[in-house]
């Protein structure tokens, strides 16, 4: 049963109709209806809601928006690579698309404010403008000054506005050095394996009934919540899983709904596939950043990756299959002109691509990695923990053992159309840093 969802400035009925929109959200979306106060009354000036990925904060907040029919504009941080953009996506929203051709080309924080404060007198709202900043972690790298203007926008544009933040992070990662005014906060909690039950019930497939789709989905979950308990994932891994149950298949059609056993028995070899590759999505064909590997390679039918972890694999490819005296050569930008003649030994004539991978220290993989990428990346626990990642997929293989003296060596297990493809994702040509391709 759908909890109920008060407030004394909106129709009972259309809160009732939201309320059925967000299950095992309305606790919060209450919460949220109280900071946000009524339609006609002033707002807090910035409200900072945190939670882990896929705990409902971007839909709780767009769905009481748009249902409640409040001025708003959301923006993404991933999405708006500028701050110019992001500003001129704001006043796109709130005041219509003539107003964010006023803005210079390379617009300033003041000039953002300068054309807020004229246009809200032009486009009066007897209701509070809301600004909803999604991704909000990002911020931390734009403009130092603009996390604290953003917080207290409501006063230096004189409207009643109120700007809200989504993030994966508390707000003491937020907080700068010199202090800004305090947002309230409101934390949204991991689904519970109960709530999860719930939602995904929801979405019953049209060929099981709903006794047979809750088994399912209890069984699914049952396996997998302990090492996943993000809504998405649970979500693609229940279509993917669909079609192994006796109603999706069409296998065993003597199997009652109330047998549990035996529909367990039927999809126990699928899910334990699917976890080992829980994350991956292997069989996703959804995903705009999947890499595809060569027909002959069928364990990793797609693979996704962090964008860190492509170039430690691209540095990991070039240090197996380039000899390590051509370092130099490849990532020093005054090496002077070495012909690959003057030091060609009899072994090397040979392609060292036919020869297979060959291993390689730490020290060498993450001196290739710092030249190789695009950007400045300063030693972290962050990198090494994507080493040992790319080692549990086995993308990279590591050689000796765990309590040796030495540093550690690898050995870079992926195939040459594979890490074309992951270069190209980057937009990395390998092929001009292979010593067989020169």
């Amino acid at each position: 049963m759908t909890a109920s969802l008060q407030h004394p400035g909106y129709d009972p009925e259309r809160l009732l109709c939201v309320a059925e929109k967000m299950p095992c959200r309305v606790s919060q979306a209450g919460t949220l209806l109280s900071l946000m106060g009524e339609p006609a009354q002033y707002s807090y000036p910035s409200i900072f809601l945190y939670g882990h990925r896929s705990t409902g904060k971007s839909h709780v907040i767009n769905t009481l928006l748009m249902d409640l029919e409040l001025p708003h504009a959301t923006v993404s941080c991933v999405e708006c690579v500028s701050v110019g953009l992001m500003f001129e996506r704001v006043l796109l929203a709130l005041f219509g698309p003539d107003t964010s051709t006023l803005l210079p080309r390379s617009p300033s924080l003041s000039d953002f404010v300068r054309i807020y404060r004229q246009q809200a007198p032009l486009s009066p709202a007897n209701q509070t403008r809301y600004i909803v900043i999604e991704k909000a972690e990002l911020l931390r790298d734009m403009d130092s000054n603009l996390l604290p203007v953003l917080v207290r926008l409501q006063e230096l544009v004189d409207d009643n506005v109120t700007v809200i933040l989504l993030s994966e992070i508390v707000w003491d990662r937020f907080r700068p050095n010199t202090g800004c005014f305090e947002p309230l906060i409101l934390y949204f909690p991991d689904y519970s394996k109960g709530d999860l039950q719930q939602i995904l019930s929801q979405d019953i497939h049209p060929s099981y009934s709903p006794e047979l789709y809750s088994a399912f989905i209890n069984i699914l979950l049952g396996v997998f919540y302990s090492v996943c308990r993000d809504l998405r994932e649970l979500r693609h891994l229940v279509r993917t899983q669909h079609a192994q149950t006796p109603a999706g298949s069409g296998s065993d059609t003597n199997l009652k709904e109330s047998d549990t056993h035996k529909l367990w028995r039927n999809i126990e070899p699928h899910l334990k596939k699917a976890m080992q590759t829980v994350y991956l999505r292997d069989v996703s064909s959804e995903c705009s950043d999947v890499v595809f590997l060569s027909s002959g390679l069928s364990a990793h039918a797609h693979v996704e990756l962090p964008y860190y972890s492509k170039f430690l694999l691209i540095a990991a490819y070039l240090a197996s299959y380039n000899p390590a005296r051509t370092d130099r050569r490849f990532f020093l930008k005054h090496h002077g002109k070495i012909k690959k003649t003057n030091f060609l030994k009899k072994h090397e004539k040979t392609s060292n691509h036919l020869l297979g991978p060959k291993p390689f220290p730490l020290d060498r993989l993450l001196a290739i990695f710092y030249s190789v990428v695009d950007s400045r990346v300063a030693p972290s626990a962050s990198v090494f923990s994507q080493i040992s990642s790319l080692v549990t997929l086995q993308l990279l293989t590591q050689l000796g053992h765990d309590d040796q003296l030495d540093a550690p060596k690898y050995k870079c297990a992926v195939a040459l159309d594979f890490i074309r493809a992951i270069s190209r994702t980057v937009n990395f040509d390998i092929v001009k840093y292979l010593y067989d391709f020169l």
